[in-house]
């Protein structure tokens, strides 16, 4: 067997799990590293106490004086426990967080009287040189200066000697060169529509919080494998490899017990995530072979995204310790199901409501239909939107497979539902009679939390789902960070509440009506203008995708197709009008995006030609020349009878040859269409081509190196198989 190869299976069949120790009960551990409320009343003076809960409940600014006193509890604080730096810990557009670390320590001015010294001026802000992350154009490279500034509804947190300050990052002109930023923004619009309409119904409700609950599907692969395949070192998938004859159909995998280095891993990392106060809770194996999935507990969404991005970070590091690679990528692995990163989204109020849960009440109930509705009318307007929220060239290879939604945007509400808003649908238009109202309030709204406790219809083809108290957002990636696809859903609900309440006192101004016969009226037009989002059936099915497209839906199945809509005229208005991003940023992060997508194939397209040229087409002339021996040898022993005899052998020959040209054809071709994409002079122009021009090949390359795979002989192949990729543990 090739050595490489041969090693790491070695290696692999070696392992011992790692000893882990629980450290304590989770309830005692939790937070114990994060600078929380309970830290924060140890460590901070009242005022700055105060200044800190002001700023994190209404958004108020904090002075610089009572910022020393903030940055000097929370240095105390961390080098109490052993921390020696701190860094600015924040989210820039790579899809990864970055960090500058810098010691508490400072000496005077001739090298003497060292001190540990952090001062609110460090605290607040930092600037790191930015000139290497991605901005868009929105300045030139030799512009350096970025500004990273203190986000305190975030809690720092300690990881390993590091004190970690969550951060926003933004350019010297004030542009947003991060996730964070603009969802911060997204979450200060839906706070302030979703509490103007909450008045309809309870003039106490002063905040309401946007909550995510997030799910992360991951692989597991030991190192030694992953290793010794270069696709996956440099991309984070397999782009060759022939299909393993047992991969899920027996469904054996899901749900089952964990295996024990896996199960050990888990415990290793729920330790780290009890410290940092993230709030996992559900550990299982996924469909696929060697899958796992993780769940916390849900948040509110800024701390739920930090915490996520956060974790995808440390599943890395303590998979190091186990002796495992983490793989993120949507789809690593042909022909087995691919990991996604559901977004369970809803909004709470101050009140402790859940504003997609029904109440007890006729009046709490007619308050969900109105959320409930207004964001089915939300994605119905900005659908395309939506799915440009989640297209990213990792994705495309999930959407629409047979475990992900489709790229059509649409939304699973359950029959009873929707049996509900073709009931509402029938309401009278303007005033409603006493007795149409008691007979809503009774026989409709009143009967709603009966209908969601049978709810318990699920369809796994649908990408935004009502899922009995909240929307899952099913198509988002599993590599993808939460922010984007959190900032567009709650946006676009912003805008729809803000529109719904501007339409509900025009009808109470201008017409006289009373507040409910308003509401009725306003959401019954909702309910007859957004039917073509709504459905319940297959999302996979040819006969959905001709039904969508008669229903005016978009069906935008590549990256570069679907991230359009990001900049058309009514998303940059849409994000002008909220206050989330202007123009320059929304521009700058489609262009970000698009060579985002366009890189991605270029290194894909590189490794594969790579992999093909060096690995595959030199391991078939290798076995290609032992089976030329074998028939000249055969020749030597039967003479003329050899070509009967050896027939196969030269079948196989042939086979061979036919296969290292093909390869060698369409990698030089891929090679040139590379070039010609490359010398584009657009972003847009360039992403499109990579697209319909060199991603092609990939496919038609991978078809003859798997083909190869099952004719050369296992004891030279070289690159570990699927079936020791998937199936070792």
């Amino acid at each position: 067997m090739s050595t490489f190869r041969s090693h790491a299976l070695q290696q692999t069949a070696t392992r011992k799990p790692v000893k882990v120790e629980e450290l304590d009960r989770k309830s005692i551990i939790f937070g114990s590293n994060v600078f929380n409320d309970k830290a924060m009343r140890q460590f901070l003076t009242p005022e700055a106490y105060k200044a800190v809960q002001s700023a994190v409940q209404h958004g108020t600014k904090i002075d610089r004086k009572l910022a020393d006193y903030i940055a000097m509890g929370m240095k105390e604080w961390a080098l109490a426990k052993g921390v020696t730096h701190y860094t600015h810990w924040f989210q820039p557009l790579t899809g990864a967080t970055a960090e500058k670390h810098d010691a508490f320590f400072e000496t005077s001015y001739d090298g003497t009287d060292p001190v540990e010294k952090f001062g609110g001026s460090q605290l607040v802000q930092q600037e790191p040189d930015a000139s290497s992350f991605p901005n868009g154009g929105i300045r030139n490279t030799f512009e350096a200066r970025g500004y990273t500034a203190w986000d305190p509804t975030s809690p720092a947190f300690i990881y390993g000697t590091t004190l970690c300050i969550p951060t926003v990052f933004v350019s010297y002109t004030g542009e947003a060169l991060d996730y964070k930023t603009p969802l911060l923004r997204a979450l200060s619009a839906i706070d302030e529509a979703a509490t103007d309409v909450c008045r309809y119904f309870d003039k106490n409700v002063k905040k309401v919080t946007a909550t995510l609950g997030w799910e992360q599907e991951y692989f597991l692969v030991d190192s030694a494998l992953a290793n010794s395949r270069p696709d996956i070192t440099l991309t984070g998938r397999t782009l060759l490899g022939h299909t393993s004859a047992k991969g899920q159909q027996l469904e054996d995998h899901y749900f089952g017990s964990i295996p024990t280095r896996v199960l050990n891993y888990m415990r290793d990392l729920e330790n780290e995530c009890m410290l940092l106060g993230i709030p996992v809770k559900t550990r299982h194996n996924e469909v696929a072979p060697n899958q796992f999935e993780l769940a916390p507990i849900f948040e509110e969404t800024n701390l739920a995204v930090d915490h996520n991005s956060l974790l995808m970070d440390v599943m890395q590091k303590v998979a190091e310790r186990h002796d495992f690679k983490v793989l993120f990528h949507e789809k690593p692995f042909k022909g087995v199901n691919g990991s996604g990163k559901h977004n369970n989204w809803s909004l709470a109020t101050d009140t402790g409501v859940n504003l997609l849960g029904p109440g007890k009440t006729p009046m709490s109930n007619l308050q969900f239909l109105a959320f409930f509705i207004n964001t089915i009318k939300a994605v119905y307007t900005n659908e395309e939107l939506m799915r440009a929220s989640i297209a990213t060239a990792t994705n495309d290879h999930r959407l629409g497979a047979n475990e992900a939604p489709p790229a059509i945007i649409s939304v699973f509400i359950g029959q009873q539902l929707t049996k509900v808003l073709a009931e509402l649908e029938g309401v009278s238009s303007g005033k409603l009679s006493p007795e149409e109202k008691t007979d809503l309030k009774l026989n409709v709204v009143g009967k709603i939390p009966d209908v969601l406790l049978d709810n318990t219809d699920r369809n796994r083809t649908s990408p935004f789902a009502f899922t009995g108290n909240k929307f899952e957002f099913r198509a988002v990636g599993s590599s993808a960070n939460c922010a984007n696809a959190m900032t567009i859903v709650n946006t676009i609900v912003a805008k729809q509440l803000k529109d719904f309440k501007k339409e509900v006192d025009a009808l109470i101004d201008e017409k006289g009506m009373k507040k409910d016969d308003a509401i009725f009226n306003v959401l019954r037009e909702y309910i007859k203008e957004t039917k073509a989002i709504l459905f319940e059936g297959d999302g996979y099915s040819d006969a959905w995708e001709q039904e969508a497209a008669k229903r005016g839906l978009s069906n935008f199945k590549t990256t570069p197709s679907a991230l359009k809509a990001k900049v058309s005229a009514q998303s940059l208005a849409l994000f002008e009008e909220m206050n989330v991003m202007n123009h320059v940023e929304a521009e700058a992060r489609y262009e970000i995006e698009l060579e985002e997508y366009t890189k991605k194939i270029q290194i894909e397209g590189r490794v594969l030609g790579d992999i093909a040229r060096n690995h595959v087409v030199p391991t078939a002339i290798r076995y290609q020349n032992i089976l030329i021996e074998n028939v000249r040898g055969l020749k030597e022993i039967f003479g003329k009878e050899f070509e009967n005899i050896g027939k196969e052998q030269i079948t196989l020959i042939r086979e061979i040859s036919g296969h290292i040209a093909g390869i060698n054809t369409k990698v030089e071709e891929m090679t040139e269409a590379r070039k010609n994409a490359n010398n584009l002079g657009s972003a847009e122009e360039m992403a499109h081509a990579y697209c319909d021009t060199v991603k092609p090949f990939f496919d038609v390359i991978r078809d003859h190196c798997d083909k190869l795979e099952l004719l050369v002989d296992d004891e030279i192949w070289t690159l570990t198989k699927y079936r020791e990729l998937l199936f070792t543990r």
